[in-house]
């Protein structure tokens, strides 16, 4: 039972460990992609975009995306969607892949934005 213990808080600490390695690394890439010129989306509400938002942030909130796609014209453009925490945001990555943006990048929360 001590050895299992012992197991499960390496893996457990591993898992901590190279997550945060990720993060560095999305991080880095999402301000390296609007250093370059990215386009910057906020995938929330009209009125949580009203509270505070990303300077450089255009709002398009994940509900009205489909039918709003078309604001963002050029489909081989890098873009960033964020939302409050990356939950809406990766359901915006996911449709803009689908209508066939190549380079999407889910930033996560406004408070995850360089």
């Amino acid at each position: 039972m001590k050895s299992f213990l012992i197991f499960g808080a390496i893996i457990g600490f591993l898992f901590v460990f190279v997550k945060r390695i990720q993060s560095k690394g999305e991080k880095d890439m999402v301000k390296q992609w609007i250093q370059n010129g990215a386009v910057v989306v906020d995938v929330r509400t009209q009125s949580e975009f009203a509270e505070g938002h990303y300077s450089s942030a255009m709002n398009i909130p994940v509900d009205v995306l489909p039918s709003q796609i078309n604001r963002l014209k050029d489909k081989g453009a890098k873009i960033i969607v964020y939302c409050r925490s990356g939950a809406r945001s990766e359901r915006a990555k996911q449709i803009l892949q689908a209508s066939g943006y190549s380079s999407v990048l889910n930033a996560g929360g406004l408070s995850d934005m360089p």
